[in-house]
């Protein structure tokens, strides 16, 4: 009886396999209106609009979150339109004397920047207890009694749901609140510098703040509502319901672009005071997690390092498709969708992936239907892959894979963080002069034209300083592009210098064939990563080992995930570093102010991670800021980058195509590194994904028809077997009796 039940096991076990599939997707069919795409390494950190300010992050921040601006989808270039404001407006200049001056007035006159923003009516926020109230309008959900919250971990978990409508107050909390002490405020600097009495605002939400937390745990979760409506701010007002009034110091041209982003979506007070109850940072309940907006989508199931969910946003008043963009967007099929509602898709699942092969392989069975849509590097992945192989080739061509690439706004660089007392500043001019023959060295050495063939999947063009092509200012291209401390012209090329030469600045920096002068000492720098090393990481990790050995520097790799490095860089432990930058605006100085003292990493906790200061580059900076297009500008950004190609606070890297990656029924996909909001834009033809995926995942049946086979006769023979055992026991009994 054993040898039969075997039998019946293995037979049952050839059924299950004939029945499933390699669908990694469970709960969903592949005719139903979502969007599958990954997210890599661990979930994002930030949520919340005023701390978040990482690329990984924006898939949810923009699509949840509306600013007052956001850019055309289609034309290039970029254009700014508005998003819930009614208008993009100009700023009404005000000088010295306090007398209105005309809009073309010189930076230097302006004594203060009005704008008045007209919000437009009738948005609504998304389903939230933070806004449930009950029959006497009171909030159900804001005066919660300790152990109250119970398990919730999710606002969904909240029996009653309420909502309210958008008004101009809401933009005032949220630029109170980058004076929070609460959560990292990544552009309270930049911010405090321009709108009037930020500076003063933030220094009295500390005193306020200590006020509250007076004999507290500072170590405790739970921390007191700070409310920012008490405490006016003058340069942020709603003199009116739907009218917001933003108030600047001087002139700043660049801050309408500012105003597009994440950090000026309005942020409800309610929220901010239903998530500052005891117990809800316990359950992982905050802004940062589940944030509460006015967007197409809204967050409905969050797993941490395993999977997130954005679904419609019940409450979204939708917006058409445009109708206009470039010549060859109507033949893309880009115009198709002119004048329908958005957004398409009604859920949105991004699964953790931490290694490339897998992601790309569920992508090539059709199961991610963009891989990670905010990068813009993978068309370019899979595209190498085509030319590696023809087999490739056929394959993504048979299933009509789209791959657009277009060169765009981003820059990819390795940094040294200059407050480090060996590759840094330098304490001393003696030494200063050293570190810079140092860092001008290892920028020779690390030869990025090697890079981009050895790694055409991170295919792009070789950078001379920071301002990529695309905006005003940047000479990338042209006659006038060189970095004299990296390259000299060989006729119509430029050339990188030799080993030679780096090594000559290694022994003018104190060491000479990588030993320190002195000490004798071999020189080890460390490579801070911000990414776990994975296999298909491994080469490029390997690469830049090689890179600094070829003048006898070595190089000990300490890679992190992305969170662990942001902890590093803030306190200043990093020394060698990769870093990248993806443009917030259309214009030189977002990628200038990546190297402006005030705006340091560590000292400010700025978007400046090399901690670069220099008094002279830092007084170009601030008048760069007030200048409008021009041959003045111009000419700052010239002396800038000169400054810093001859500082070299960076090893300018490349500038990187922008490509995506497509399946063939994800309509409307046009890569893009300032437009964070795709999602909504995106459309699925869910008739097309399942007839495709159930045609590239056929089971394959031999292996199952064999097992099958063997069975059976396996299963005679159990049974021939069975009955001979029988008669020869019946025998034996015969004989005995």
């Amino acid at each position: 009886m054993g040898s039969m039940r075997a039998v019946v096991v293995l037979l049952l076990a050839a059924l299950a396999a004939v029945s499933c599939n390699n669908d990694p997707h469970t709960g969903e069919r592949a005719s139903d209106n979502v969007l599958y795409s990954a997210f890599l390494d661990r979930s994002p950190r930030h949520l919340d609009p005023t701390a978040s300010y990482w690329n990984n992050e924006t898939p949810f921040t923009f699509s949840i979150y509306e600013p007052l601006y956001g850019y055309h989808y289609l034309k290039r270039p970029y254009e700014l339109i508005p998003k819930v404001a009614r208008s993009v407006v100009a700023p009404r200049y005000v000088g010295k004397d306090g007398q209105p001056l005309p809009p073309d007035a010189p930076g230097d006159q302006v004594a203060e920047s009005v704008y008045d923003i007209p919000i437009e009516p009738g948005i609504r926020y998304q389903p939230h207890p933070a806004f449930a109230v009950d029959e006497q309008g009171h909030y159900r959900y804001h005066a919660m009694k300790p152990g109250e919250i119970g398990e919730r971990r999710s606002p969904l978990q909240f029996e009653h749901m309420g909502t309210r409508e958008l008004v101009a107050e809401d933009f005032v909390y949220a630029l109170k609140r980058h004076a929070t002490t609460r959560i990292t405020t990544p552009i309270a600097g930049i911010f405090a510098e321009y709108v009037i009495g930020l500076k003063a605002y933030i220094a009295r939400i500390k005193t306020e703040d200590a006020k509250l937390r007076q004999g507290l745990d500072p170590a405790s979760l739970d921390k007191p509502f700070l409310d920012f409506r008490e405490w006016p701010l003058a340069g942020a007002t709603a003199p009116e319901k739907y009218l917001l009034r933003i108030r600047l110091h001087g002139k700043y041209p660049q801050w309408k672009y500012w105003l597009a982003m994440p950090f000026t979506a309005p942020v409800p007070w309610e929220a901010d005071a239903f998530y500052a109850q005891p117990g809800m940072a316990a359950n992982g309940l905050s802004l940062d997690t589940w944030p509460v907006g006015t967007g197409p989508y809204m967050m409905v199931a969050s797993t941490q390092d395993r999977r997130h969910v954005i679904a419609r946003n019940p409450n979204y008043r939708g917006v058409p498709y445009p109708c206009e963009g470039m010549p060859q967007d109507k033949s893309a099929g880009l115009l198709d969708d002119c004048g329908k509602t958005m957004p398409f898709i009604e859920k949105i699942i991004f699964l953790i992936e931490k290694e490339k092969v897998p992601l790309k392989s569920k992508f090539r069975q059709g199961y991610l239907d963009v891989p990670v849509i905010e990068r813009t590097d993978y068309g370019v992945d899979f595209s190498v892959d085509m030319e590696d192989s023809e087999d490739v080739r056929r394959e993504y061509t048979a299933k009509g894979f789209k791959f657009p690439k277009v060169v765009d706004l981003s820059n990819w660089f390795i940094g040294f963080n200059m407050l480090d007392p060996v590759i840094g500043r330098g304490s001393t001019p003696e030494q200063q002069l050293k570190n810079r023959k140092l860092r001008q060295a290892l920028s020779i050495a690390i030869d990025w034209e090697e890079f981009t063939r050895i790694f055409p999947e991170d295919g792009g063009e070789v950078a001379m300083g920071p301002v990529p092509a695309g905006l005003f200012g940047s000479h990338h291209g042209t006659p006038e592009d060189l970095n004299a401390v990296t390259h000299k012209r060989n006729g119509d090329r430029l050339v990188r210098r030799s080993i030679e030469d780096a090594k000559e600045l290694l022994a003018q920096a104190g060491y000479p064939g990588g030993r320190n002068a002195q000490t004798g000492q071999p020189l080890t720098l460390n490579y801070d990563y911000y990414a776990i090393p994975t296999p298909d990481r491994k080469p490029k990790l390997e690469w830049m080992v090689k890179q600094f050995a070829k003048i006898g520097v070595q190089l000990d790799i300490r890679a992190t995930d992305n969170n662990q490095f942001q902890e590093k860089v803030r306190k200043g432990k990093h020394q060698v570093f990769w870093s990248g930058w993806l443009a917030d605006y259309p214009d030189a100085e977002n990628f200038l102010f990546l190297l402006y003292g005030p705006n340091g990493k560590t000292r400010s906790d700025g978007e400046n991670t090399a901690n670069y200061e220099n008094p002279e580059f830092d007084r170009l900076y601030a008048q760069l800021k007030l200048t409008d297009d021009g041959p003045a500008k111009q000419k700052l950004i010239d002396e800038m980058v000169r400054m810093a190609q001859d500082d070299a606070p960076w090893a300018f890297g490349y500038f990187p195509f922008a490509s995506g990656a497509f399946q063939p029924w994800v309509k409307n996909g046009k890569p893009s590194i300032l437009i964070r909001d795709m999602a909504r834009y995106y459309r699925v033809d869910t008739d097309e994904r399942a007839r495709l995926q159930a045609e590239w995942n056929r089971p394959v049946w031999w292996p199952v028809i064999a097992l099958f086979v063997a069975l059976v006769l396996l299963a005679g023979y159990a049974v021939r077997s069975f009955r001979r055992r029988e008669r020869m026991n019946a025998r034996g009994e015969e004989i005995a009796a």
